[in-house]
């Protein structure tokens, strides 16, 4: 995954545990796309100091994803929830076209109304 994006996912997940300093340059140079430099120029501090704030706050993000691990159990939920929802698409498809049972196709319906809630 590329780090921007990785960034991005862990700062949706742990940013509130930084602080607001660290959330600002982190915004700015990750969202704002704005450079050590012209942080460091805006703000009055040297560009290893702006340096710095960034490295904490990915280092605290990236620890506490470490211990936690709550984007990985969500990207593995996401992806048990596919292959059920691919189950549950190839046995609606073998009722309809084998067995035309109303109460299994009336099942994958309910199903697929759950995957739907737990997907938002």
């Amino acid at each position: 995954m590329e780090k921007n994006v990785r960034m991005a996912i862990l700062f949706d997940y742990y940013g509130e545990m930084l602080t607001d300093k660290q959330k600002e340059y982190f915004d700015l140079y990750y969202n704002e796309n704005l450079s050590l430099s012209e942080i460091a120029e805006n703000d009055g501090i040297s560009r290893q100091g702006v340096r710095d704030v960034i490295v904490r706050a990915e280092a605290i993000m990236e620890d506490t994803e470490a211990k936690l691990g709550m984007i990985r159990q969500h990207q593995e939920l996401e992806a048990n929830l596919a292959d059920v929802e691919a189950y549950l698409t190839e046995i609606a498809q073998l009722n309809g076209s084998r067995f035309k049972n109303g109460r299994l196709l009336e099942l994958c319906n309910l199903i697929d109304a759950k995957l739907q809630l737990m997907r938002k």
